[in-house]
């Protein structure tokens, strides 16, 4: 009989012991509410989370105002050749659907004037500030806040099985923030241990609800990944040659800030 993705994810991602982050938390200097957000070890970069454009462009609607007219009852008339299934739904993480298009944050900046990450701040809901604090146009699904969209994650392990020594049986665990679980249990580390062959299947784990862990690292501390609760983008800190692989990469989206470093 077929497993399936989830009952993949339950059968090889248990939960272990909350010390297994103890490193962690001495790296950082930090209590991992949000995610442990880890230094250069030596180097370090931020994997942009995607975002994707309608085919009929950004639209002249906030995406508020078509949300409250779609509850009110409208339909396809609010914005003509618009679906409202196209906008209301779509899922966190997922690509949604044949009439939207990747669309790179360095496609957006040249567009609108900005750049791709404001100096001195990190990628979040205040970038793109010609359209920040202002309500994002309907036509632009905004980045996934606090977890890694699937086909970036999914690109991200291939890449880290790559460029560690054991490849797919790399030994490695998963930090959850509490924040990721209702923000119910600050005393107990929510983590589970796997290796990379089966680091996919975690988008998937039933337990989880849909979010990419806070943290992932191998047993051997040789890289760290963090999804920040509050960010657009996930910091990865590890070997250069790891770093330069991920901003070479022609499916991801990855920039280098030094001041985040």
């Amino acid at each position: 009989m077929h497993e399936t993705a989830a009952a993949l994810a339950t059968a090889r991602w248990p939960l272990t012991a909350g010390r297994e982050a103890d490193w962690l938390r001495d790296l950082t200097s930090d209590d991992g509410l949000t995610g442990f957000m880890p230094p250069a070890l030596p180097d370090a970069v931020w994997v942009l989370h995607s975002m994707y454009e309608h085919e009929l462009g950004p639209t002249g609607m906030a995406y508020v105002e078509y949300e409250r007219r779609v509850l009110l009852g409208g339909g396809p008339e609010i914005v003509p050749g618009l679906d409202p299934a196209d906008v209301m739904d779509a899922v966190p993480g997922e690509h949604p659907g044949p009439h939207w298009r990747r669309l790179r944050w360095t496609e957006l900046a040249r567009r609108i004037g900005d750049p791709t990450v404001p100096e001195g701040r990190l990628p979040c809901n205040s970038s793109f500030p010609s359209i920040a604090p202002r309500p994002w146009p309907v036509g632009i699904q905004v980045p996934s806040e606090g977890g890694m969209d699937r086909a970036a994650w999914n690109r991200l392990i291939t890449i880290f099985t790559e460029h560690s020594p054991q490849g797919p049986d790399t030994p490695c665990l998963a930090y959850y923030s509490p924040l990721l679980h209702g923000a119910d249990d600050f005393d107990n580390l929510h983590i589970r241990t796997g290796t990379l062959a089966d680091a996919h299947v975690l988008y998937d784990h039933p337990e989880e609800d849909g979010w990419s862990p806070s943290n992932l690292w191998p047993r051997d501390q040789s890289w760290v990944l963090c999804t920040d609760y509050d960010l657009w983008a996930t910091k990865v800190a590890g070997p250069t040659a790891l770093i330069e692989a991920l901003l070479n990469d022609g499916d991801l989206e990855a920039v280098r800030l030094p001041w985040a470093t």
